[in-house]
């Protein structure tokens, strides 16, 4: 089992080739990448994104790339277009604001630095590329790593708590098994001290029949029986047993599978009509909102 959230970073520096990766990822139903990578080499995108959703199937995935390369020879040329698109943006919004005058025009300087502004001539060889390719391929794998002995290490501990979730909600289950076969008994006993009552009452002529209570009673014990509830909700708890157990992380069975455990335990509390029957399904709801917040972080 992995959790969706974890961090990993790398740094591999070879020959003139500086490259550091930094993934961060969180939980989202969807595999999302949110890529920054060096403006020179933006054309490696399509490259990596394929090597990330080969590794991580879902969450949102935050990753920072940076490349250096040491001893370049490159041209720096700034972008007049740019620089002066800058600087009439800063004159309008000068020109709105003056009453105010809530800062000073920028210098030449720091125009200069803004995002753009300031280009570099250098273009890259296809076996530059291709160098560049290497080092960043084996940064990634091993910020991929790193990432992966955090999931794995935070999806561990989440295991072990939803087993121990599941156990309780077996605990509360058994109590409503050992109740269940009452409540008809309990709602015969009460119907016929109520019929009895009712008879003496109005002093009616007639007396209890006892077929008719039967069959009241087995109407009742019909409309109100949950034992495919119980089986059923025993299944899904094996079944998310398993998953949890798997040899890959199920997220989206996980998820699944605890939307139908509320969903079966809802229909228990509806039919059961007992209130001490009712007190174990408020304890399984609230057993299974837990389960549903963590599974929303297992990829």
């Amino acid at each position: 089992m992995y959790s969706m959230t974890g961090f990993g970073a790398a740094v591999v520096r070879r020959d003139n080739i500086n490259v550091s990766v930094e993934l961060k990822t969180v939980n989202n139903r969807y595999f999302k990448l949110m890529l920054r990578i060096t403006e020179s080499f933006g054309m490696l995108e399509t490259r990596i994104e394929p090597m990330l959703r080969s590794k991580i199937e879902r969450g949102s995935v935050n990753a920072i790339i940076r490349i250096r390369l040491e001893k370049q020879s490159s041209k720096a040329i700034i972008s007049t277009p740019i620089l002066l698109s800058y600087a009439a943006q800063i004159a309008e919004l000068r020109s709105k604001l003056d009453q105010i005058s809530i800062f000073e025009p920028p210098n030449l300087y720091q125009l200069l630095t803004l995002p753009g502004v300031i280009v570099t001539g250098q273009e890259y060889s296809e076996e530059e590329i291709d160098n560049v390719w290497s080092v960043l391929e084996q940064a990634t794998c091993e910020a991929l790593e790193q990432l992966k002995i955090m999931r794995k290490t935070e999806g561990e501990s989440m295991r072990h708590d939803l087993k121990t979730n599941i156990d309780q909600i077996v605990t509360e289950l058994s109590g409503i098994e050992k109740i269940a076969p009452q409540v008809a008994a309990n709602y015969r006993t009460k119907l016929s001290e109520r019929i009895i009552k009712a008879l003496s009452e109005k002093q009616y002529a007639t007396e209890l029949n006892d077929s008719e209570l039967l069959r009241e009673v087995a109407i009742y014990a019909d409309k109100y029986d949950i034992s495919e509830e119980i089986v059923r909700l025993k299944s899904h708890l094996e079944q998310l047993n398993i998953a949890i157990d798997a040899e890959v992380s199920n997220g989206r069975k996980l998820d699944f599978l605890s939307q139908e455990l509320f969903r079966e335990t809802n229909t228990i509390g509806a039919k059961a009509n007992d209130t001490d029957i009712i007190m174990h399904v408020v304890a399984i709801k609230t057993i299974i909102e837990r389960i549903r917040e963590m599974v929303q972080n297992v990829e």
